[in-house]
């Protein structure tokens, strides 16, 4: 295996879970602060543009904001103009838990970059970004499997 990949994979499931860890001390499960953050932004979106901002099917947002309208974290309403669509709106309840969930989530950042100088963070979010470009456009092209395909 590539260490580049090696390194990345191993390097997102601790950094996974020491964030759903963080989640889970405010009530959340796996995933939901990020559908949060996209309200947090642009309450009222549907669950298909919430989809699309974090790169998900719609069906799993669906899925997710079942378990938080259970929760008391948002609500769904029909759309005034277009009774076909499905709104996403917070609650007071999840609206609350932006501050909480964002200082968390930046103790998490400073605690485990605490080692790296100012330039080495600096560093390793542009080429962090540079490889989620890089990776992104690979995901949209079409995957050339040569000639083992045909074997």
């Amino acid at each position: 295996m590539s260490e580049f990949l090696d390194l990345h994979g191993r390097t997102s499931k601790v950094l996974r879970a020491l964030a759903d860890a963080a989640m889970r001390r405010h009530g959340l499960h796996v995933g939901q602060n990020y559908l949060l953050a996209v309200l947090w932004e642009r309450d009222g979106s549907t669950p298909g543009e919430v989809a699309a901002a974090l790169n998900v099917t719609t069906p799993t947002v669906v899925k997710m904001a079942d378990r938080m309208t259970a929760a008391g974290l948002l609500t769904r309403r029909r759309d005034d103009r277009d009774n076909r669509l499905v709104r996403l709106w917070l609650t007071d309840a999840g609206r609350a838990l932006q501050k909480p969930v964002e200082a968390e989530r930046r103790l998490i950042e400073e605690k485990v970059t605490a080692d790296l100088t100012e330039t080495e963070r600096e560093a390793l979010l542009n080429a962090l970004a540079k490889v989620h470009r890089a990776a992104s456009e690979l995901l949209s092209e079409p995957i050339d499997y040569g000639d083992s395909a045909s074997s």
